[in-house]
């Protein structure tokens, strides 16, 4: 059955309604609204790739290349700034995992990781999402970025802005929360065996070394290690 457009009045009505609607009414008629997350109540059928608690992975049926994915929260959100840091850090550790497998399992070479924040910036889905878009050699898909020339000037003066901005959050004691290294945790003493023949007396042996574990994760998605013949897949080896 086809869609029945509203009339000027009823738009002008529509509009009116959203006005007064408090932030979790906008939030609920944003979700009825928006296909993305009628895909992730399996009202709408799609390729599911990934998922879990928080994220959900899906072909997108418009693919720029073949492989290309559509990662987003189960949670709607319209833009990067509503999503809280936690689900942030979830969202690109799944981007991670599924750029990792795409290298392995379609032999590309390399990857975009693409996010469209804002109308002005492309986005066209109300709902935020990660395009991860495998690439390969001589694939024809053209992303370049312009270089332009900005007087020092001009360099200084939006530093400024960003600087005094960054701070007025401060002020309201909303810090900004910048992601930081997470320090090493744990130290795991090995052992070199040297029993072979013309082992070294003991007072000539190398001193233990001591090798260092990758701190854990909070809750990563999967496994997500690369070698370094992926490694050598993006920077072109054949």
């Amino acid at each position: 059955m086809a869609e029945q457009q509203m009339s000027e009045e009823q738009l002008k009505a529509l509009q009116e309604k959203i006005k007064q609607m408090s932030p979790e009414e906008l939030k609920e008629f944003q979700k009825k609204q928006c296909i993305f997350c009628q895909i992730v109540s399996g009202n709408v059928q799609s390729k599911k790739v990934y998922e879990d608690e928080h994220v959900l992975a899906i072909l997108d049926i418009n693919p720029s290349n073949p492989g290309h994915l559509l990662v987003m929260p189960k949670e709607h959100y319209s833009i990067m700034p509503q999503i809280p840091n936690e689900e942030i850090e979830h969202i690109f550790l799944a981007v991670k995992m599924l750029s990792n497998a795409s290298l392995r399992a379609l032999e590309v070479q390399g990857s975009n990781v693409l996010v469209a924040n804002g109308v002005t910036a492309g986005q066209r889905a109300q709902h935020f999402m990660v395009h991860l878009i495998p690439r390969k050699d001589n694939d024809n898909l053209v992303f370049e970025l312009p270089q332009k020339t900005i007087p020092e000037k001009q360099l200084l003066e939006i530093a400024e802005k960003l600087a005094k901005n960054l701070g007025s959050r401060h002020e309201k004691k909303e810090p900004v929360q910048i992601p930081q290294i997470p320090k090493q945790k744990e130290i795991i003493e090995a052992e070199f065996d040297e029993s072979a023949p013309g082992k070294k007396p003991a007072s000539e042996e190398p001193e233990k070394k001591t090798i260092k574990s990758m701190p854990k994760t909070k809750n990563p998605p999967k496994k997500n290690d690369i070698d370094l013949d992926d490694i050598a897949k993006m920077f072109g080896a054949k």
